[in-house]
């Protein structure tokens, strides 16, 4: 079994790669989170023309019904006026569905983030004992305690930028 000392000392040469696995994991996200916004906004606009279409045919062909009188030729008019609305719709659907189908790629990092996120956590898991029990010999473990992290942070609890700053700079980054 290998030593504390050991394990630290792999861990500390193991730390530059795992920062850069994790600045990878940022930016994959940060990509995909930019990707799937401007789809979602294109998606709105495209929306939003179909609905105002929509409701502009729809007080059209009402208005129309309300007359007492109905020429064929205006109702042939009207009906292109369906058709030609009808299109849009199925072309908006189209393109609705395109637009699923990317969202659901840019999605895609997820499986590589998690499988370099649990290396990462292995290795701070490998480290955890070995640092504790070092930070348990020394005088400032006492005071330790009261800026460890305890699991998924709360928006109520969680750490200010001071904060992630303060212990980064601790940790030497």
């Amino acid at each position: 079994m290998s030593s504390a000392a050991e394990v630290l000392q792999q861990t500390v040469q193991q730390l530059p790669d795992a920062c850069e696995r994790l600045d990878y994991v940022r930016t994959m996200t940060e990509q995909a989170a930019s990707k799937v916004l401007g789809l979602v906004e294109t998606a709105r606009d495209d929306a939003e023309q179909v609905r105002r279409q929509g409701g502009d045919l729809s007080e059209m062909l009402q208005r129309q019904a309300l007359a007492p009188e109905l020429s064929l030729e205006r109702a042939r008019s009207l009906l292109k006026l369906c058709a030609a609305y009808a299109a849009t719709a199925a072309s908006f659907a189209e393109r609705e569905k395109a637009l699923h189908g990317e969202i659901m790629m840019a999605q895609d990092f997820q499986d590589l983030s998690g499988q370099v996120i649990n290396k990462v956590i292995k290795l701070l898991q490998q480290a955890e004992a070995p640092l504790q029990e070092l930070v348990g010999t020394t005088p400032a473990a006492t005071s330790a305690g009261s800026g460890q992290l305890q699991g998924v942070q709360t928006p109520d609890k969680a750490l200010k930028q001071d904060d992630v700053d303060d212990l980064l700079a601790s940790l030497g980054f």
